[in-house]
């Protein structure tokens, strides 16, 4: 026992220098909407969808009940930031009735399954440079700012967005690790459209990130 609590200590000094984590995980999201970790907004089951692309749509309402009165089969809605929020999923030229349409982010490469899909619908509030731990994804995942910048890390290189709204996507398959930078706290959503019977996520170490997202962050600190 004493040989595993050394271990242990040994590990947390280690890693006093690292980036803040934040997990994407169940855990439900609470009303207070601080910096830490990721949490589940709301899973959607989704029997069907759209014959052709699949797109997600962000619209903004002023109240609830008008955005329930909106939404379809493959819907949710969610208060987040100050806001109401109408979440679709959908072909590219869908529209609900009423409300500011805010972003449709896609396509997104979606593989058939037998058994229906999912739609997870995560919320964050990244401090820069924190990051998601290294995850892989049975299904792709869209992400959209609401504030703040992005960097996204896979074997293929480094994806960034900039400013409120910044959006991104990715297949399923590759690792990834998704840090905050800039300067100011990321404030965002992240939808991972999967098929049922699979696990959205899955946590890995086969992969190490080559640090294009903190040599990114290091750049936009130096201004």
């Amino acid at each position: 026992m004493r040989g595993v609590l050394l271990w242990l200590l040994v590990m947390a000094a280690g890693c006093l220098p690292c980036a803040a984590f934040a997990q994407a995980t169940t855990r439900p999201c609470g009303a207070t909407e601080q910096a830490g970790p990721a949490c589940l907004l709301a899973h959607k089951p989704l029997p069907s969808l759209p014959a052709g692309a699949v797109f997600w749509h962000l619209d903004r309402y002023a109240s609830k009940p008008a955005a329930q009165a909106a939404a379809t089969a493959s819907s949710v809605v969610v208060e987040a930031f100050g806001s109401v929020w109408l979440f679709t999923i959908a072909e590219a030229d869908w529209r609900p009735s009423g409300g500011e349409h805010v972003s449709t982010v896609g396509p997104l490469a979606v593989a058939p399954a037998s058994g229906g899909h999912a739609a997870e619908y995560l919320r964050s509030v990244f401090a820069p440079g924190t990051t998601a731990p290294l995850h892989v994804h049975s299904g792709p995942e869209a992400f959209f700012a609401v504030n703040g910048d992005t960097c996204l890390e896979t074997p293929e290189g480094a994806r960034i967005g900039r400013g409120p709204g910044n959006s991104l996507t990715i297949e399923a398959g590759p690792p990834m690790l998704l840090m905050a930078i800039g300067t100011v706290p990321r404030q965002g959503f992240a939808l991972i459209l999967h098929a049922a019977a699979r696990p959205a996520t899955t946590l890995t170490q086969a992969w190490q990130p080559q640090g294009l997202c903190a040599r990114q962050l290091a750049v936009d600190r130096a201004r």
